[in-house]
């Protein structure tokens, strides 16, 4: 059966500073809400409930020590959040307020990884921070939470030291601190297919490191989208699983719907349905664990979209004995 994580400690709420950036930061509860009400009690049978925060020692299996007491500076923290006004604030409530629930979350994607490993697929509703590097936070991003899920399942012994890990990406923007986390990792291969018209344009190391590069810009129409997925995702999943692949991570960012103030693309809510579903078809269809994580998305319907694709991935799951 496929598992949901999900920790009330993922939302984020700071006398009202969060309206200050157009992301959502209590989606997760909301999505949690809308998975509540369809499928009642059967819930508790999918929920896995992060304990605790993600740990120090979890944290450096890829950041610095010198980055981790960065994050101390309320200007720096600011800065990479994307919310200048939060320079202001006392460093005790920054961490409390802000940093702690993306530590919750990046436990979420550490258990989602476990459990994707022992059944197959899980779903961490919070997570994807695709823009944090080793030793800097930008773009929302500050912890790198897809690379300390794979360090934390290398040095549990739960993934082979030698397994290829495929991680896909279909947020709007193009995932340059993943690239920068594994830019020395010939073990991780990348799929991304972003708008390359918008930020991170300007990290060309990071582009270089995708190894299936789907650039595409804000004229792209629905069946194009799809298109561009339908005709290069099989083929990259296919050529990176000559050996076995030990993990797949989905980035699942919503930031690709009509009218995102950020993401610069039109698709529609049944287009980003069909395309989650198409991409953990190919996946689970090939037998490898996947975790998918939720990334970003700026509009107020961004709870809904991710909800309706959840609810259709565990019942995919589900009735196909996932």
């Amino acid at each position: 059966m496929p598992r949901i994580v999900y920790s009330r400690h993922y939302n984020i709420g700071f006398y009202g500073l969060e309206r200050l950036h157009p992301f959502d930061s209590r989606k997760y509860g909301r999505v949690w809400g809308l998975l509540r009400r369809h499928f009642g009690s059967s819930l508790s049978g999918l929920h896995v409930r992060p304990r605790r925060a993600a740990s120090r020692d979890e944290l450096m299996l890829v950041h610095s020590n010198d980055y981790l007491t960065r994050l101390r500076d309320p200007k720096y923290v600011a800065g990479a959040l994307e919310v200048p006004p939060v320079r202001r604030l006392p460093s005790w409530a920054i961490d409390w307020h802000v940093l702690r629930p993306m530590r919750w979350a990046t436990r979420g994607t550490i258990l989602a990884a476990a459990n994707a490993l022992e059944h197959g697929f899980a779903v961490n509703l919070s997570g994807g921070y695709h823009h944090a590097k080793p030793n800097h936070g930008e773009g929302f991003s500050i912890y790198a939470d897809i690379g300390i899920a794979v360090a934390a399942m290398r040095a549990q012994q739960l993934i082979a030291d030698d397994s290829r890990i495929a991680y896909i990406d279909t947020d709007a923007h193009q995932g340059n601190g993943v690239c920068h986390t594994f830019m020395s990792d010939n073990r991780v291969f990348i799929f991304d297919i972003f708008n390359c018209r918008i930020y991170p344009i300007f990290d060309v190391d990071a582009r270089k490191r995708v190894d299936c590069d789907v650039g595409i810009n804000s004229s792209i129409t629905d069946s194009e989208y799809m298109g561009e997925l339908h005709n290069r995702l099989p083929g990259f999943l296919d050529s990176v699983g000559r050996s076995p692949i030990g993990l797949a991570i989905y980035n699942a960012g919503t930031d690709v719907f009509a009218g995102d103030p950020l993401g610069g693309l039109s698709i529609s809510a049944d287009t980003i349905r069909e395309r989650d579903l198409f991409v953990v078809r190919e996946l689970r269809k090939r037998n490898i664990p996947t975790i998918m994580v939720l990334s970003g998305g700026y509009t107020k319907q961004s709870y809904q979209l991710v909800a309706d694709s959840v609810i259709e991935l565990i019942e995919m799951e589900t009735a196909e004995g996932g």
